[in-house]
């Protein structure tokens, strides 16, 4: 394995093999309890609980979650309603997607190259910001802090983090610097969080083989907590200069009780073994 282009795309699946199986229960951290958890007459935990509110009504999202262990990746869906939009891929974001992404031709053409590379120039292989789509569809944990006018979140990948503000204020319009992850303001309608995210960077990748994301997009995510122990979320991709036409995709969340974030540090100038 001589390539260093493949060795870095081993790097990537090596890292995200181990996202996948990373849990804080490995960890030296003593656990300790999740206040407020509904459990059944045996004692465990009652997944299927109503999810908590906040003290205005709103359904509280703060907790740790992890991707939905019934989800699917890359291409074995579950059955799910006939209006569901579908999983989101990790490797590949639109793999359960009838027909694939709707590209323009640079677009399809890019990820293409991409792939063809190994994904060498994956941020993520590089210590840099993966992206939001990413962060919703790696496999290690992810901590919602749920304010009356902020949520943050936290992810253990790469120690990433999130603002989205629920104050009112509305997106920038005095043309900011991009930023990777956007800038997000969310509102609710109903028990939905509506989150929408603007002014990202002209080269984001929303997935491992690198689906581009450019400065023209807007991304909308809904959020729900149906229930104590899971979320979903719908994330809309509308972005005209790579995509021909808005699409969604959804990401199902699962609860972790009585667990933490570990410290995960991307070194700088890691090179995967190169």
């Amino acid at each position: 394995m001589s390539d260093p282009k493949t060795r870095i795309a081993c790097g990537i699946a090596t890292l995200t093999l181990a996202l996948l199986a990373t849990s804080p229960a490995i960890a030296q951290w003593p656990r300790h309890p999740t206040p407020d958890v509904p459990r059944t007459a045996d004692g465990e935990v009652d997944f299927d609980a109503p999810a908590p509110r906040t003290g205005d009504g709103h359904p509280d999202l703060t907790g740790l979650w992890r991707g939905a262990r019934r989800s699917s990746q890359d291409g074995d869906a579950p059955e799910l309603p006939p209006d569901s939009p579908p999983i989101a891929g990790f490797r590949d974001v639109g793999a359960n997607m009838e027909g694939g992404l709707p590209f323009q031709p640079w677009a399809r053409e890019l990820r293409n190259e991409r792939e063809a590379a190994g994904s060498a120039d994956n941020p993520e292989a590089h210590c840099l910001p993966m992206g939001n789509m990413q962060f919703h569809t790696q496999g290690a944990p992810r901590k919602f802090v749920q304010t009356p006018g902020l949520i943050v979140v936290l992810y253990e990948a790469s120690m990433g983090m999130r603002q989205i503000f629920t104050d009112g204020r509305p997106s920038p319009d005095n043309d900011p610097q991009p930023w990777w992850y956007g800038y997000s303001t969310g509102y609710w309608d109903g028990d939905e969080l509506v989150v929408v995210t603007t002014h990202f960077r002209d080269d984001g990748w929303l997935d491992i083989i690198g689906s581009p994301r450019t400065d023209a997009a807007t991304v909308t995510e809904r959020f729900r907590r149906p229930s104590y122990g899971r979320m979903e979320i719908d994330i809309t991709v509308d972005d005209p200069k790579a995509y021909t036409e808005p699409w969604t995709v959804r990401v199902n969340q699962e609860i972790m009780v009585d667990e933490d974030l570990i410290e995960f540090i991307c070194l700088e100038n890691q090179r995967f073994g190169l």
